[in-house]
């Protein structure tokens, strides 16, 4: 049975991340909020975790799970090859609503779907997903909604969705704001915008101008 934590009460905020942290850790499914949407997270390094939250939305593989990160120097051991691109929009916009997508280590032992060897990493700006992301890691977060359907901004909204699939919901109120974040391909020699969401093109390419939209 699912629980739902007010992380607006102090006490119930510590009980609720301490219950969160021991479900990922056990492989089961979180929800949690973010500075752009809600969030349904799972241990990045659990294949059968990542399964059950594919599962959870009616997601396929094809559609691989981002990374999110509580803080850039989890970075290391994930990504390589960020380049003087990718550091200087870490470093302009992270923590933020700004996603890097480059190429993973290849020793990693993780299966986030079909990511021909990339990951879609950020690091969120709110501080109860910054706490649980200490804890416990890397998680594997994607929009806390079925697939098709609109991403929660409440922790109710996601619940209504997701239902007992998630073994607990942090409940930090309604997100700001239902923008997604952005998104910025550094795999290759010229970075590219996959996705114009909270941040423009406009304010990307004021710290990299070179940076390219992608064409369809």
């Amino acid at each position: 049975m699912s629980r739902r934590y007010d992380c607006a009460d102090p006490i119930e905020r510590e009980r609720g991340l301490q219950e969160a942290a021991a479900a990922v850790r056990r492989g089961e499914l979180v929800v949690l909020p973010t500075d752009t949407v809600y969030g349904i997270g799972a241990d990045a390094f659990s294949p059968l975790a990542v399964e059950d939250l594919l599962a959870a939305k009616g997601r396929g593989r094809d559609m691989p799970v981002p990374v999110l990160v509580g803080s850039p120097r989890a970075l290391d051991g994930l990504v390589m090859m960020l380049g003087e691109a990718g550091h200087d929009l870490i470093e302009a916009f992270w923590p933020g609503a700004l996603t890097i997508v480059a190429l993973h280590q290849p020793t990693l032992d993780w299966d986030l779907g079909e990511t021909k060897g990339t990951v879609a990493v950020r690091m969120p700006l709110h501080p109860v997903a910054i706490e649980l992301l200490t804890e416990v890691g890397p998680m594997a977060v994607s929009s806390a909604n079925k697939s098709g359907q609109p991403p929660a901004t409440t922790a109710e909204e996601a619940e209504d969705q997701l239902g007992d699939a998630v073994a607990v919901y942090l409940d930090g109120g309604p997100c700001a704001s239902r923008t997604p974040s952005s998104i910025v391909d550094v795999t290759g020699p010229t970075p590219r915008l996959l996705r114009e969401g909270a941040l423009s093109f406009e304010q990307l390419r004021e710290v990299v101008p070179d940076l390219e939209r992608m064409t369809s």
